[in-house]
């Protein structure tokens, strides 16, 4: 059974919105922020929390248990939402992340904050999916590209405040408050979806797909160790990193194979029968690879390279995030305007391709100014891509997958980006060793051997001959992480060409005698067009 409308639903003939909606649009925005904040601010914290608690060695599984609860939940938390409803789902990820939050901050010894921390992203994985499966249900997609805008301004607060806040706190509050802070923005968000949010109360007589969700938990967290550990903890061609590939594309396969079979599986697969939904789970694949290893390094190469600060790191991505609020909220409105959106992946895509080959010709010599230019262009491609891929995978779906529609989407960004980070990481990495050895010999090759990222501290310490040295290698291994970037952003440049501009729902009459995206035939199209309006 799928949900019915909303009350407060978004007026498709252009009434005014209700206050109520626009106060759980508020106390959406504010969950999205604590799951993109949380990262970022335990990022800038972590040197004083490793001081205080100790445990170095495992410093690593700080973030990668958050990661790997938050993969491996998220489809959960879209099923669950659909079968049981979305308003008590996402209010169980809330208190969720809270509790884990607070657990967290009471933490007296490296392992108990990574076991806290697997418990915050256990929360964290609800906490997207239920933003835009909500949004979905309140809004129309012909509506719902106004508030793209909101979306990716509250990405680019939490990537350009992330670190500044995590500073601020850590140094006047200390590092516990860097998780104390969610306490009081989750309570607010959860005060107001209680009390305005009003979804229709469901519940599906269907049983949960144990075995479904236990095969996707396995092929995910194999995946993510991967990523996370090659060449890292592990060489790639190592015997655990062998043996974690061969779990996961095992899980993986016997996941596929049981999703044909189970009652009511975790992942549909009928949505993937969708042309746009497939390109859409793709181009946002591609997004995640790219725009997480453009955060990475970007400010090391401004850090090692131009000589910036540390402690305004976020500050140095201000021009790519700016550029990516500004194009998202003026492509959410021409998309609301004139329903057409095809446009935007197209010119998403070129402009991301033209940017990173851009970013790729950076060297030591390149102005703060220049590189700024080169981060604005590949900002504005990504404005065209970041919410719009939702937006149509959303539209490519009846009501009753809205929830599994979002955490699929979600998922894909979510693997691109440790991907990204960790191919791009790689190949990073051995540019930085190489050029190490041929420019400062035996002496340069041993200061990256633990690690290619030196701080400004450490850098500080190198004779000027490998101070130098290194500037060379940073340049080196950020033209290479980005001239992949590149290559890999044509993909979605070219999965954009085969998008079917499918009239959104939503949007009067043009839109419930529209034609589907080829995928399904017109009576199936007009019901799903009833269904979301």
């Amino acid at each position: 059974m799928a949900d019915a409308p909303a009350a407060g639903t978004v007026d498709t003939d252009g009434g005014k919105q209700p206050r109520s909606v626009r106060v759980v649009l508020l106390a959406l925005m504010i969950a999205m922020m604590l799951a993109m904040l949380d990262n970022m601010i335990i990022g800038t914290a972590m040197p004083t929390i490793v001081g205080e608690l100790g445990g170095l060695e495992h410093l690593s599984w700080v973030v990668t248990a958050y990661t790997l609860a938050t993969a491996a939940s998220t489809p959960l938390w879209g099923k669950l939402g659909d079968m049981y409803g979305r308003k008590g789902v996402f209010m169980t990820s809330i208190v969720v992340f809270l509790i884990g939050s607070a657990l967290s901050g009471m933490a007296q010894d490296m392992g108990q904050l990574i076991g806290f921390r697997a418990v915050q992203g256990l929360g964290a994985g609800g906490l997207m999916v239920g933003v835009m499966a909500i949004i979905g249900d309140l809004i129309p997609p012909r509506e719902r590209g106004k508030y793209q805008g909101m979306m990716a301004g509250v990405m680019a607060l939490a990537m350009i405040g992330g670190p500044l806040v995590g500073g601020t706190i850590t140094d006047h509050w200390g590092w516990r408050w860097s998780f104390y802070i969610n306490l009081p923005l989750g309570a607010v968000a959860l005060v107001a979806v209680s009390a305005v949010l009003h979804l229709p109360k469901k519940r599906s007589q269907a049983r949960i797909d144990y075995l479904g969700a236990a095969l996707l938990t396995v092929g995910i967290t194999a995946i993510v160790l991967v990523t996370t550990w090659g060449g890292t903890e592990y060489a790639w061609t190592s015997a655990r990193i062998m043996e974690l590939i061969g779990i996961g594309v095992a899980a993986l396969v016997g996941f596929v194979f049981w999703q044909t079979k189970a009652a009511e599986p975790v992942v549909p697969l009928h949505i993937f029968r969708s042309r746009n939904f497939t390109l859409m789970s793709l181009i946002g694949f591609i997004t995640g690879f790219v725009m997480f290893g453009a955060t990475l390094f970007l400010p090391l190469y401004q850090q090692a390279v131009q000589g910036a600060s540390a402690t305004n790191s976020g500050l140095l991505l201000l021009p790519m995030l700016g550029a990516m609020l500004v194009t998202s909220m003026v492509a959410g409105r021409i998309t609301t305007s004139t329903g057409r959106y095809k446009v935007f992946p197209l010119a998403g895509g070129a402009l991301m391709t033209v940017g990173l080959f851009l970013l790729s010709l950076m060297d030591t010599d390149t102005s703060r100014l220049t590189s700024g230019l080169y981060m604005a262009v590949v900002g504005l491609g990504m404005g065209c891509l970041m919410q719009i891929t939702m937006l149509v995978a959303q539209n490519s779906v009846e009501m009753k997958d809205m929830g599994v529609a979002s955490s699929s989407t979600t998922l894909f960004r979510t693997l691109g980006s440790s991907f990204g980070v960790a191919i791009m990481g790689a190949i990073f990495n051995h540019r930085v060793q190489d050029v190490m050895s041929e420019r400062a010999g035996a002496a340069g090759s041993q200061a990256t051997e633990q690690t290619a990222t030196l701080t400004k501290e450490a850098l500080d310490l190198l004779p000027a001959t490998a101070r130098e040295a290194y500037q060379h290698a940073v340049s080196s291994g950020t033209h290479g992480a980005f001239l992949l970037g590149a290559a890999v952003a044509v993909l979605a440049l070219v999965a954009a060409v085969f998008v079917k501009e499918v009239p959104l729902k939503g949007a009067g009459p043009q839109a419930a005698d529209g034609p589907s995206d080829g995928d399904d035939d017109t009576a199936t199209a007009k019901a799903r067009v009833s269904e979301a309006v």
